[in-house]
């Protein structure tokens, strides 16, 4: 462990294979060989990864998981505030995308430790890049609450999003998932299941959402990503009906400019035009 008078050290955020062991950078390696601490979601699992890799890092390795996140992070800012360097590494992909890491970069940040990253391999990309639908603008929604309720809320709040939408699903809940999918979106939203990403058995099966259910209504194994079209944007109203509507708020009392703001944004409309439209109307 570097001295205490060194300073701060430097937290690295590393990513490891989602799958494929040749897809571990040498930056990868790097980093593991001269840390002085790995922080690893799962030791077992690191360990297997490294022998795959053929290294053997000399560091300790100790556990960072969910369970343990909140108490291991003073562990990590200790050896950071004397100047050590701590590579944290998740099972598979980057740290904190949907895995342990945002209190260990909180505890690194509060004592003035670096936080820097070793870019790798995320299921979350490598889905959206091979799923055929847009990718120039989409959010990532991680895994959503496995009761039917809190989901039911959550995809409600999604049917109107416009971006290309990510999601992880445990394989023995996809068919459920995607049965919600389509209640929420319709049964022709078009979609792709991703499974074992970079692995031997990798499989996307894209199509409309209905179709989707119907194939996970099967035995499914391994890791899965889905990735959902957005929205269609609203198509433009007709500009007396926009109008009109526009009209039935200003008899209850709302201004012009405000009635014209209100139904374009509800609209997707443009305000100036609406309001010139409404002036028009209401000249003699």
């Amino acid at each position: 462990m570097a001295e205490a008078d060194a300073g701060p050290g430097q937290l690295i955020l590393a990513g490891t294979p989602i799958g494929d062991r040749r897809d571990a950078s040498p930056a990868l390696l790097e980093a593991l060989l001269s840390a002085d601490l790995i922080a690893a979601e799962d030791t077992r699992r690191f360990r297997a990864l490294t022998a795959r890799l053929g290294i053997a890092p000399a560091a300790p390795v100790i556990s960072y998981f969910e369970g343990n996140e909140s108490a291991r992070a003073g562990d990590l800012a200790a050896a950071l505030a004397a100047g050590g360097t701590v590579v944290l590494v998740t099972d598979a992909g980057m740290p904190l995308v949907s895995d342990p890491g945002y209190r260990a970069v909180q505890a690194a940040l509060a004592v003035g430790a670096r936080v820097g990253a070793v870019p790798g391999p995320s299921a979350v990309l490598t889905a959206l890049a091979v799923s055929g639908l847009p990718s120039d603008r989409f959010c990532f929604e991680g895994f959503l609450p496995r009761k039917p309720g809190p989901r039911a809320a959550r995809l409600a709040e999604l049917a109107e999003e416009q971006r290309t939408m990510v999601f992880f699903e445990a394989p023995h809940r996809l068919a459920a998932f995607l049965a919600a999918l389509v209640e929420a979106f319709g049964s022709d939203r078009p979609g792709a299941v991703c499974r074992e990403l970079t692995k031997r058995h990798e499989e996307v099966v894209r199509g409309p959402l209905a179709d989707l259910a119907t194939w996970a209504a099967g035995e499914v194994r391994g890791e899965v990503t889905v990735v959902v079209a957005g929205a269609d944007p609203p198509l433009p109203a007709a500009a007396a009906d926009l109008a009109a509507e526009a009209e039935a708020l200003m008899a209850t009392g709302v201004k012009p400019s405000a009635a014209a703001a209100e139904v374009a944004k509800r609209r997707g409309a443009d305000r100036k035009e609406l309001y010139a439209a409404l002036v028009a109307r209401r000249s003699p």
